[in-house]
C-alpha cells in the first residue's frame, strides 16, 4: 500500500473537521456582523468595548442619523440601506484611525469606542473630522442623499472608574442634548442628568414618567 493510500483514512476525518470548523467560524462571524453595514452588532461591540474602555484615553460615542425615516419613506429602504452602509464605512474608518472600532446598534443608531488624547480638540475631531465626513453625499442611484448625524461623546477621563453602561449613558445624554440645542455634537456632563434605558432617556433621576408622558422630551 502506498503512503498516500495509508494516509487517506486519517486525512479524510481531519479534512472534515477542518471544513466544519471553517463553517462554524463563518456562522459566528455572520452572527456578530450587521448584514447592512458590515459593522459588529451590539453584543460583539459590548464584549470588545468592555476591554477597550480600560485604556485611559478611551472615549465612547453614540450617534444617530437625523430624519433618516424620511430617506426610507421618500426613496425606499434600498436607498436607506445604502446610506447606512456608507455611514458605517465612514464611521469605521474614522474610528480605526483613532485606534478604535464601530458598531451598528440597530436602526440608524451607531456606537464607537476610540482613543483621544486628553488635549484633543473635540470640536475639530467631532465636527470637522467626523460629522463632515459622515455628511458627504451618498449616491443611491435614485437620489443623492446627504446624511446628517448627531453625536454624543463620553470620555473615561471625564468619568473615571465608570462602567461601560455609565459611559454609554453619558454619551446618550450628550447626543440628546445636542439635538435639543440644534448642535452636531455635545460632550457628556460629569454626572448623569437623565436616566437612560437602551439609548433612551426616561426622566430625571428620582422621577418616573406617567404612561401618557412616555416618549416626551423633558427640557
Amino acid at each position: 500500500m502506498t503512503p498516500l493510500l495509508q494516509a487517506l483514512p486519517i486525512a479524510a476525518p481531519v479534512a472534515g473537521w477542518a471544513a466544519h470548523i471553517l463553517f462554524l467560524a463563518r456562522r459566528l462571524r455572520t452572527a456578530r456582523t450587521d448584514p447592512v453595514t458590515g459593522l459588529m452588532v451590539r453584543d460583539a461591540f459590548t464584549s470588545r468595548a468592555l476591554r477597550a474602555i480600560n485604556h485611559p484615553h478611551a472615549a465612547v460615542l453614540l450617534l444617530d442619523l437625523d430624519d433618516f425615516k424620511d430617506v426610507n419613506d421618500t426613496y425606499g429602504h434600498h436607498a436607506g440601506d445604502q446610506v447606512l452602509a456608507a455611514v458605517g464605512r465612514r464611521l469605521a474608518d474614522w474610528s480605526a484611525e483613532r485606534r478604535g472600532f464601530a458598531s451598528r446598534l440597530g436602526g440608524d443608531e451607531f456606537a464607537a469606542v476610540v482613543r483621544l488624547a486628553p488635549d484633543a480638540d473635540l470640536h475639530i475631531e467631532l465636527l470637522h473630522r467626523l460629522c463632515r465626513r459622515l455628511s458627504a453625499p451618498v449616491d443611491t442611484g435614485s437620489a443623492v442623499v446627504h446624511p446628517r448625524a448627531t453625536v454624543g461623546i463620553c470620555r473615561t477621563i471625564d468619568r473615571p472608574g465608570v462602567a461601560l453602561s455609565g459611559l454609554l449613558r453619558g454619551a446618550d445624554e450628550a447626543m440628546y442634548r445636542a439635538k435639543r440645542l440644534g448642535h452636531r455634537w455635545q460632550p457628556a456632563c460629569r454626572h448623569d442628568v437623565y436616566r437612560t434605558v437602551n439609548g433612551r432617556r426616561i426622566g430625571r433621576p428620582g422621577t418616573a414618567l406617567r404612561p401618557r408622558d412616555a416618549g416626551k422630551v423633558i427640557p
